[in-house]
């Protein structure tokens, strides 16, 4: 148990030894280390499923999720750690707005993944329908692309026009024939019955008609089926070119496309739009938290020893610089002190030698 609230006690970043001796600081420092953990979680969390729908893979997703989750729960730890209690509520919010900007701004990079993994099912019917148009706005281009099969599918009506045409015609001599026999008046039957003079020219008719019929239909098989192979290789070939197609279809499923997705539900459906609004809320709640906890908490104890601390720090700075500078300046004073000294020497000395030069001279010439 003192091993947990130690480790809450590091993330909060607070001093061990000051919280040591200030125990009703304790619980407040533990609450704001226990936050900013669980917050490093979640974006370790959020970061491993964002990175697992760019790699689609776990190991990598795992590792860079956990390196993410170490950097905010870095920055966090910091932000919290850097905040000191002052006695101007001002000046305290003044030190924390930018922190509180550098949260917020955390807090929505964090959420966005999870609000990718709690609509999932959502997302994953509208990504669905998003490939359903795909494969179709694929499939007409492609029709568009092989024009030759909508000739040939052309070509092929006409043949079997031709063929339902003489079909018509050898029926409608049916007609007449049968008419003929059995004595029916009509603009082209005598009302005879039997098999007159006026019959067997139908009859003959009728022959020669289903002879042409039977021909006509062989040789346009021929021809149609010579236009399906066509068109059958045309399809093989469209459908290939569709196969090519089919993986960058299928692989639709990537972080942008899902925030894409995501962002349609939520203009389509309200309750959408403000379930997202609200898990934003709640991520920035949970991030600012820790500084809110420090912004409201009354001064303690533990703020008095460690602004008594620093003090202590700087009067000891004060005192160094002091000191160094009375070492500095007597040093300066005594090399000043000395230097002079022994440029009076020096100058002393040249003088004597220019005069003992000049008597010289002067006892040379007399």
């Amino acid at each position: 148990m003192n091993s947990l609230i130690r480790f809450f006690w590091f993330c909060s970043g607070a001093n061990f030894s000051i919280l040591n001796r200030t125990p009703t600081e304790s619980n407040k420092y533990l609450g704001i280390g226990a936050t900013v953990f669980f917050t490093g979680l979640l974006a370790a969390l959020a970061a491993g499923y964002a990175l697992f729908t760019v790699f689609q893979s776990i190991w990598p997703a795992i590792g860079f999720g956990l390196l993410w989750g170490l950097m905010i729960f870095n920055l966090d730890r910091f932000i919290v750690s850097s905040m000191r209690k002052k006695g101007s509520a001002w000046a305290e919010w003044k030190l924390a707005i930018p922190r509180l900007v550098l949260a917020v701004l955390l807090a929505l990079v964090i959420s966005k993944p999870l609000e990718l993994k709690m609509f999932e099912r959502e997302i994953n019917r509208k990504l669905d329908e998003k490939r359903t148009e795909f494969i179709t706005q694929s499939k007409m281009n492609l029709a568009k692309g092989f024009p030759e099969i909508e000739e040939l599918e052309i070509k092929i009506d006409v043949l079997k026009r031709e063929v339902e045409e003489a079909e018509s015609f050898r029926d409608k001599l049916q007609e007449e024939y049968d008419a003929e026999r059995f004595g029916e008046k009509t603009s082209s039957t005598s009302g005879i019955v039997g098999l007159g003079t006026n019959a067997k020219k139908k009859e003959q008719q009728l022959d020669a008609a289903q002879l042409s019929l039977e021909e006509l239909r062989e040789r346009n098989q021929i021809r149609i089926d010579t236009l399906e192979a066509q068109i059958r290789q045309f399809v093989v070939l469209r459908q290939q070119e569709f196969e090519k197609q089919q993986p960058g279809i299928e692989g639709f499923d990537g972080l942008a496309a899902r925030m894409d997705a995501l962002a349609k539900l939520t203009d389509e459906s309200e309750a959408m739009a403000m379930a997202n609004v609200f898990i934003m809320l709640l991520f920035i709640a949970i991030e600012t938290a820790p500084i809110f906890v420090k912004l409201i908490s009354p001064r303690g104890p533990y703020d008095e020893l460690l602004e008594l601390h620093e003090d202590k720090v700087k009067l000891f700075k004060s005192e160094k610089w002091t000191f160094a500078t009375g070492e500095s300046e007597a040093r300066v004073d005594y090399f000043q002190g000395t230097h002079f000294y022994s440029m009076k020497l020096k100058k002393e000395r040249t003088n004597r030698k220019n005069e003992m030069e000049a008597k010289h001279e002067i006892e040379g010439m007399s």
